[in-house]
C-alpha cells in the first residue's frame, strides 16, 4: 500500500501550497504504539466523523469531550478543526479542481467566510492555547498540550492560505507548527502523528525552486523534499489519528507524480474506510476518466 519513493520528482508549483494547507486539517491527540489498544473512543469516533464530512455529529462528540475533559486543550482544538474543515467544505475548497490543477490553485479568490463561524473558531483556538501554555508552563513535556500547540499554528495557517490567501503568514504559521512538533517528538519519538507537519514542511519547502529555498532559508526555513515523502509515509504506516490523513497526502503526491495506480490504491482504501466522504468517490471517478 504505501511504496517508499526513491525517484527524484519534479517540482511542484503551487500545489505545493495546497499541500501545506492541508497541514493542519484533522489534527488529533498525539498516540503512540502503546496507546493503540485503548485509544479515548469518543475522539476516535469525533475524528472519524469529520474524516466522513459528518461536522455536526463531530462537534457533538468533540464538545462532549471537552466537558469530561475541561483542562484538556484538545477539546475545543478539536472543534476548532472540524469548524475549519466544515467551512472548507461549505466554501468548495475541498473540490477536485484543488488536487489537481496548480494554475486555479494560484489563481484562486479570497473566499467571503462566515463571521460566526470565524468568530467561533478563533475563540476555540484562543481557549486551546492558553489551556496548553498553562499546562505547559507547569510540565514543559506534557503530550497532549504540545499536540494541541502543533494543531493551533497549523489551523492558522489553513486559514490564512486558503480563506485570506495570504501565503507568507500561512508559511510562518506551518514554520510555529513545525517547531512545536519537533518539540513533541524530542519527548515521545513513537508519537508518529506528529510526524506529518515536519513532513509537510519538508516537502513544501524542498519543493520550491532553489532562489526561494534559499530565501526561505534565510528566514530559518529550510526542507527536502524525500525527507518529507519518508515523514508522511511514517504517518501513514504506524500513526492513529493521522494516518488517514497522511494517506490522502500521499495519494496527492502520486496524483502530481501521474503515478495513477498508486494514488487510485490509496483513493480506495481511503473510500472503504470512509464511505460517506463523497469526495474519495469522486476523485476515483475522475482518475479512472483520465486512464
Amino acid at each position: 500500500m504505501h511504496r517508499e519513493i526513491t525517484k527524484t520528482q519534479a517540482p511542484i508549483g503551487h500545489h505545493g501550497w495546497f499541500l501545506l494547507i492541508l497541514a493542519g486539517f484533522l489534527l488529533g491527540p498525539c498516540a503512540t504504539a502503546a496507546d493503540l489498544p485503548s485509544p479515548s473512543p469518543t475522539l476516535d469516533r469525533g475524528f472519524h466523523l469529520l474524516y466522513d464530512l459528518e461536522f455536526d455529529h463531530a462537534q457533538q462528540v468533540f464538545s462532549s469531550w471537552e466537558q469530561l475533559h475541561p483542562e484538556d486543550p484538545l477539546g475545543p482544538a478539536a472543534q476548532a478543526a472540524g469548524l475549519l474543515f466544515s467551512e472548507f467544505n461549505r466554501l468548495g475548497v475541498l473540490e477536485s479542481q484543488f488536487y489537481t490543477d496548480d494554475h486555479a490553485f494560484a489563481a484562486r479568490q479570497k473566499l467571503t467566510p462566515d463571521p460566526a463561524v470565524r468568530e467561533r473558531f478563533d475563540a476555540a483556538l484562543s481557549k486551546a492555547e492558553g489551556r496548553a501554555q498553562a499546562r505547559l508552563t507547569v510540565n514543559a513535556r506534557d503530550r497532549n498540550a504540545l499536540f494541541s500547540m502543533v494543531l493551533i499554528y497549523g489551523l492558522r495557517a489553513d486559514y490564512a492560505a486558503l480563506i485570506e490567501k495570504r501565503n507568507m503568514s500561512s508559511l510562518h504559521f506551518t514554520k510555529q507548527s513545525n517547531v512545536w512538533a519537533q518539540q513533541l517528538l524530542a519527548v515521545d519519538p513513537q508519537c508518529y502523528d506528529a510526524h506529518l507537519a515536519s513532513g509537510i514542511s519538508q516537502y513544501i519547502v524542498g519543493s520550491m525552486s532553489a532562489p526561494v529555498r534559499w530565501f526561505l532559508k534565510l528566514g530559518g526555513v529550510s526542507g527536502d523534499k524525500q525527507n518529507g515523502i519518508r515523514e508522511l509515509q511514517v504517518t501513514a504506516q504506524n500513526g492513529h489519528y493521522l494516518a488517514p490523513f497522511a494517506r490522502i497526502l500521499l495519494a496527492i503526491a502520486y496524483v502530481r507524480d501521474k503515478d495513477t495506480a498508486h494514488a487510485r490504491e490509496m483513493l480506495v482504501s481511503l473510500q472503504s474506510d470512509f464511505p460517506d466522504n463523497h469526495l474519495f468517490a469522486r476523485e476515483i471517478a475522475r482518475l479512472d476518466a483520465q486512464r
